[in-house]
């Protein structure tokens, strides 16, 4: 790859000290184009991606199909509001119900405009009293206010107060404290069926069938929040599938559109209509570049297998990681499902994560000490084993 018209990773980085609110904590070098599994940064140096897009790019970075949809579309119609129809959005819609529950779609461009949607959509769904929601230890629902308030995670608050009123917080797992605070104020539990930025916590079938169980005793709504889980990452297309425990509203965002902006929540046709004309809306939502990018991201899936590689590749990946874990001690448990992978240590992982991208290998770490992958559902075995001879060196060498 030529370098020769592209700046370098230290002339962005100083535009970025000039030009861009710090509030992010930066990898020092800037990416310049991506294919598949793999990135290049501005000196041409190539990395395997096992973390493409904080989990937007589940099917890699540009791809074929999507590419093709978007530079279609783009000439053609890139915004227009949501008070006209375009085909694209009804068909984008009906494509998420057949492959969900059933139901009706409203369109967004994040996982948190999602989670405020379904905030709002518990509160008018429900009896005027009913305003509160319970949440997670652990969980993660986005930045605004309200899905911060969502978030049951003390870090996450600070400087903030006084926060949005009406969550109540249980830990996760722990269906007995959810029943405890249920009360008459209550609307509405909202829970990752997989705690993603929590550490890949993977809730037990037990635990969400006795969600679903006080919901319905009780007049509630249950939300799942899939913005990690969703679109394909557990081998199935919605992690709620994989327990056998359907919810009434399911939020949606990340690998949704294949790395473009795109948000959807999904509800039945008797909740849907709650959400009536002037209480929400979205801008961009919905927009006909999203919309042309969600179809083909589904299609893609559906064409090369997709679903069925994420078993394949998830395979592959346990065998390596099962036989670090027999013989490092510092790896305290794993997590694997599909391609949504904890690796929680004995040890603070940052340093493992630098030293893996010195080696041309990108990965996460979450909650200090749980290295967190979510490889693209279209990786090869090959790619796979590339990766984890990398991590797994990164990892004995983390030993004291």
């Amino acid at each position: 790859m030529s370098t020769d018209t592209i700046p370098s990773s230290a002339e962005t980085i100083d535009l970025f000290k000039q030009y861009v609110i710090p509030n992010y904590t930066r990898y020092p070098l800037a990416l310049e184009r991506g294919e598949g599994s793999y990135v290049w940064d501005a000196e041409g140096k190539r990395y395997l991606d096992f973390f493409p897009g904080w989990g937007c790019n589940l099917l890699g970075h540009c791809p074929e199909p999507v590419v093709r949809a978007v530079q279609e579309q783009v000439a053609t119609l890139i915004h227009v509001p949501n008070t006209w129809h375009t085909h694209a959005q009804g068909l984008w819609a009906k494509m998420l119900s057949e492959r969900s529950f059933g139901g009706q779609a409203f369109f967004c461009n994040s996982g948190t405009e999602a989670n405020e949607a379904a905030i709002k959509l518990a509160r008018l769904h429900t009896p005027k009293e009913r305003y509160k929601i319970i949440t997670f230890e652990g969980g993660f629902h986005g930045r605004t206010l309200g899905a911060t308030a969502a978030t049951a995670q003390p870090k996450y608050h600070e400087g903030l107060g006084p926060l949005m009123a009406g969550f109540t917080y249980a830990p996760y797992g722990d269906a007995d404290a959810v029943a405890r605070l249920i009360d008459k104020e209550t609307a509405a539990i909202l829970v990752e069926p997989i705690q993603g930025e929590g550490g890949v916590k993977i809730a037990t079938d037990g635990f969400l069938r006795d969600l679903r169980r006080l919901a319905d005793e009780n007049g509630l709504l249950l939300m799942f929040d899939e913005v990690q889980t969703g679109c394909g990452r557990t081998g199935k297309w919605f992690a709620y599938q994989r327990a056998g425990v359907t919810p009434d509203v399911m939020t949606l965002a990340k690998a949704l559109c294949g790395g473009v902006a795109g948000g959807a929540l999904l509800t039945t046709k008797e909740i849907a209509p709650s959400l009536r004309p002037g209480m929400h809306a979205a801008t961009f939502g919905g927009n006909p570049i999203a919309a042309r990018a969600g179809i083909a991201a589904i299609e893609m899936v559906e064409s090369q297998n997709l679903l069925e590689n994420v078993d394949l590749i998830a395979t592959v990946f346990r065998a390596r990681l099962e036989a670090l874990r027999d013989e490092c001690e510092i790896v305290r448990d794993l997590r694997i499902a599909g391609v949504m992978i904890g690796i929680e240590l004995a040890v603070e992982g940052a340093p493992i994560v630098k030293a893996c991208m010195e080696r041309g290998l990108l990965i996460n770490c979450t909650q200090g000490v749980v290295i967190r992958l979510l490889p693209a559902m279209n990786l090869t075995g090959a790619q796979v084993h590339e990766g984890c001879d990398i991590l797994c060196d990164a990892i004995r060498a983390a030993r004291p």
